[in-house]
């Protein structure tokens, strides 16, 4: 942050008791909860709403789970009416990996027809193209997207990889470990065009982008519903929208594998399905207190307050003084170069994370690319400016400790 900048402190929201927000969640008071984009918080009302549904299950098991298909239908009308989509074309999978692992599953086997994937790519869902590249027989193609593209470069550096041997692209709407949006509905058109099957990684995007489906050609996207959605872990969807969605099946073999998609994905045994059951209650609480148009402009708004009072902290400390260009940048979630030396690989930057909440008292996230390490900073309505002060006054001293030791 520049002198003479100004940078406008956003006012938390509260609960419509005048209740911080936290009070609606039950996260650990202990710690600075900094990473909502990794796993969400679920707020009480979900979880209130999910035991209640677990107290009933094991209260007669042999009554609900012959009703569970019919309560799991009438969850995925109210989460696809939320998504703006259709519930025909929607079903409900444990985790947008999950998600991917069934499109991968359904697609057919095409000897040579390489993959393409990007370098901001997830990496199980990548892992699990390399596994589908082995079963063909062909392999993955990298492309590669400067953290600063914009639409016009990230688009070129996409399809510079795809010519008449690609089968399919795997491409991320929001990406997790750089925290920027990829031009998926310009990938899209041409891959229709092309007729090269589209998968998009929309695991970030529920909640966090209002209409993540509008304009988006593609034959199969996958969204959690766990992280900006605030719903119990497990929840994710599923859209499939053209010819492909005839062949997805649930990963489980069940009672229901001769009913139609996405009916059939409502019959998985005996697994848990209260988390599922359990998101609209998580999406209406947001709704209901704050709206979630409101929820996301402070979400975004506290993201580039925290990133801007962060950097400029390391700015102090002389490290890079500004947060970081992504390029297209996504609401609600910010990154922060960390000092040399630190968050160099994947394996470096979570040893980051997992050492920071018992010597910073803080949950956050340590991404990285290219050989860099940074902050990744994810903004939700709970959270306040006092705690992203709070990193800047007393974790920012100690990365830098950390740094000087890795350097050493």
């Amino acid at each position: 942050m520049s002198e003479g900048d100004v940078v406008t402190v956003p006012r938390p929201l509260t609960l419509p008791d005048g209740r911080p927000a936290m009070a609606g969640w039950t996260l650990d008071p202990a710690l600075r909860h900094l990473n909502h984009g990794s796993f969400g918080a679920v707020p009480r009302v979900a979880q209130e709403r999910q035991n209640a549904l677990r107290a009933e299950m094991e209260r007669a098991p042999v009554v609900w789970f012959p009703t569970l298909p019919d309560r799991l239908a009438a969850a995925r009308t109210e989460i696809a009416a939320r998504l703006r989509t259709d519930a025909k074309d929607l079903a409900l999978v444990p985790n947008a990996s999950a998600g991917a692992s069934v499109v991968y599953a359904a697609l057919a086997a095409r000897p040579g027809g390489d993959i393409v994937v990007t370098d901001h790519g997830y990496g199980a869902v990548t892992m699990g193209a390399e596994r589908l590249a082995r079963r063909w027989g062909s392999r993955v193609r990298t492309a590669r997207v400067p953290l600063a593209a914009d639409p016009e470069q990230a688009y070129r550096a996409v399809m510079a990889e795809v010519d008449d041997e690609v089968a399919l692209i795997v491409l991320d709407q929001i990406t997790s470990a750089t925290a920027r949006l990829m031009p998926v509905e310009r990938v899209g058109a041409e891959a229709a065009r092309r007729g090269i099957t589209l998968l998009v990684d929309g695991a970030h995007a529920p909640g966090l982008l209002a209409t993540p489906l509008a304009g988006l050609d593609c034959d199969a996207w996958v969204g959690n519903l766990h992280k900006w959605g605030c719903a119990p872990r497990g929840s994710a969807v599923l859209v499939a929208r053209g010819p492909l969605r005839d062949d997805l099946y649930p990963l489980i073999d069940s009672w229901g594998a001769a009913e139609p998609f996405p009916d059939r994905f409502d019959h998985q045994g005996t697994l848990d399905a209260t988390g599922a059951l359990a998101a609209p209650a998580a999406l209406r609480f947001v709704d209901d207190t704050w709206g979630w148009d409101t929820a996301r402009r402070y979400m975004d708004d506290l993201a580039e307050y925290g990133a801007r009072v962060v950097a400029d902290a390391f700015a102090r400390a002389g490290t890079s003084p500004d947060p970081v260009d992504v390029g297209m940048p996504v609401p609600g979630m910010r990154l922060v170069r960390l000092p040399d030396g630190l968050g160099t690989s994947r394996i470096a930057a979570d040893a980051l994370r997992d050492r920071a909440p018992a010597e910073l008292g803080v949950e956050a996230a340590f991404t990285s690319f290219d050989g860099l390490g940074y902050l990744r900073l994810s903004a939700h309505v709970y959270n306040t400016p006092e705690d992203y002060e709070h990193f800047a006054e007393t974790c920012v001293p100690a990365v830098e400790r950390w740094a000087r030791e890795a350097r050493a």
